[in-house]
């Protein structure tokens, strides 16, 4: 276990335990530290992603650093983490030293320039990220707000909204996610089950339908109104 510790030269084999016991020990950190971290990089996300980063990279490519405290500095780096985002959950006055608010930046399809100054951004990246709402028109806006985590929510004003059924006072049924049944050529009967079908059902139906068998599917799902879709391997 010596490749744990600083020295002067290390094997190649020392370099890949090294790195492998690295990775190991980050996807752990990253279990811990949960999903918010990897897909919304708030102020306190940032700091704790950018400082692991480096604590852990620097062992892997010197050898004169030991990893074991690069992994003890981000044990407790990871406990800081987890400790600060539960005070973020209790006390609003750390929230609002931790955390932006939330910016204004266009209002009744007016851009206010105030809050563009204060979110830091230009004219370019507010139509791009409008863009990327497929929204074509600012005057079109009813309010567009910068969010902490970089994301613009964008609202539109009523009569430029998509018509929904429930603004045609229409009746729907109830939402259900389709189950799957089969994937990567793998029967899921325990899904089958709970839809009131079985195996031979559904082998029945991909012969007569598509004269395959579950071995050909990478991809099979069922709704509540048993209804089949089928992805075959390409």
């Amino acid at each position: 276990m010596d490749f744990y510790q600083g020295k002067e030269t290390l094997t190649a084999l020392e370099w890949i335990l090294r790195a492998t016991i690295a990775f190991l020990f980050m996807v752990i950190v990253g279990r811990i530290l949960g999903q918010r971290t990897i897909s919304q990089l708030r102020l306190m996300d940032f700091i704790i992603a950018l400082m692991i980063g480096n604590i852990i990279a620097h062992p892997l490519s010197d050898e004169k650093l030991g990893l074991n405290y690069s992994m003890l500095t981000t044990l407790v780096l990871a406990i800081l983490y987890l400790g600060g985002t539960k005070l973020l959950l209790k006390w609003h006055w750390f929230r609002k030293i931790i955390n932006n608010e939330p910016i204004v930046i266009v209002q009744n399809g007016e851009i206010l320039y105030n809050g563009l100054k204060k979110a830091r951004i230009s004219i370019d990246i507010l139509l791009e990220e409008l863009r990327g709402k497929q929204v074509e028109n600012l005057k079109k806006v009813a309010l567009a707000i910068w969010e902490p985590n970089g994301n613009m929510s964008v609202f539109l004003e009523t009569k430029y909204a998509p018509l929904t059924p429930a603004s045609l006072h229409m009746a729907t049924a109830s939402f259900e996610l389709p189950k799957t049944i089969i994937r990567d050529g793998q029967i899921f009967g325990k899904e089958l089950a709970s839809c009131g079908k079985d195996e031979y059902w559904l082998t029945a139906q991909l012969r007569s339908l598509y004269q395959a068998e579950a071995k050909d599917v990478l991809l099979a799902t069922i709704d509540n109104q048993n209804n089949l879709t089928i992805f075959f391997y390409r």
